[in-house]
This record gives structure tokens, C-alpha cells and sequence, in this order.
């Protein structure tokens, strides 16, 4: 019988490596994502707009660009967009001269649909061909560089 060998002891891995890897498959799954959204006739933002409502209907502009992360600018010229295009209608609130509730139109939620499909389906082509072992562990570490960005944001 062969004597066996100790494992490899791994390579001590930079942290900007890592992050420039992260960065960089972002940029790759981003750009990928992107043409797949753009052939439904639709940018990110326009996606990203439309699946939060899918989330929740009758929201107010505010608390939609709370949701994405964006000023009430720049969500308010989204909208615009969006309903002169018929995907998205604004809807008064009782009671609230000021605001408005907004609603997907029907064309606007099948295109949303459709988005949250292409989307579905990139993801099990790319990262859902990872061993569930290592998505587990990928989900920790993500969580785990998350929590640390949060701190982060505190401080």
C-alpha cells in the first residue's frame, strides 16, 4: 500500500482578490442578465420596478423607491415612463391628495412575469449548477460578508 499524503494546505487568498472576483462576476451576471431583460423590451430598472410590484401592489412612490434603493426622483421618472408605455397605472389614494398608489397594468404584470422567469432560469443555468453543499456554504459566507457591510454602514 502507498504511503497516503497529507491534503495541500491551501493558499492563503487575498481579500481584494477575492473582492475583485465578486465584482467582476457581477459585472458578467449583470451584463448577461441585462440583454435577457432587454429582449422582453425592458431595462433593469424598468424589471426591478415592475417585480417589486409584483411584491406589493398599491404601494406609493416613496415607499417604491425605498424598496429599489433610488430617490423619489428618479422613481418618479420611472413611472412616468412606465405609464405612458401602459405598464403601470397611478391610482389615488383616498384621503392623500399628494400621493398615489401604483398598480401594474396587465401588460405590465405579464411582462413582469415574464422578467421573473427569464430570471428564474439564469439562475438555475448558472448558480443553480452549483452542488447544494456549496450553495449552502456560498449563502453563509454571503450572509456573513452582508452582515459585515451592514456594520459597516453603521460605523
Amino acid at each position: 500500500m502507498p504511503a497516503s499524503r497529507p491534503a495541500p494546505v491551501p493558499e492563503p487568498v487575498e481579500p481584494d482578490r477575492v473582492w475583485f472576483r465578486f465584482m467582476r462576476l457581477h459585472q458578467r451576471m449583470l451584463g448577461q442578465m441585462t440583454a435577457r431583460i432587454r429582449e422582453l423590451g425592458l431595462s433593469i430598472p424598468q424589471f426591478d420596478l415592475l417585480s417589486t410590484l409584483t411584491e406589493r401592489e398599491g404601494i406609493s412612490q416613496s415607499e417604491l423607491a425605498e424598496r429599489l434603493y433610488v430617490t423619489k426622483g428618479n422613481v418618479s421618472g420611472l413611472v412616468d415612463r412606465l405609464v405612458q408605455a401602459g405598464l403601470v397605472e397611478r391610482r389615488a389614494i383616498a384621503g392623500d391628495r399628494r400621493s398615489y398608489a401604483m398598480h401594474l397594468t396587465p401588460e405590465g404584470r405579464r411582462l413582469a412575469e415574464a422578467g421573473m422567469q427569464t430570471q428564474r432560469d439564469f439562475v438555475a443555468s448558472t448558480l443553480g449548477k452549483l452542488p447544494s453543499g456549496d450553495l449552502v456554504e456560498l449563502d453563509r459566507l454571503v450572509l456573513a460578508w452582508r452582515d459585515l457591510a451592514r456594520a459597516a454602514d453603521e460605523t
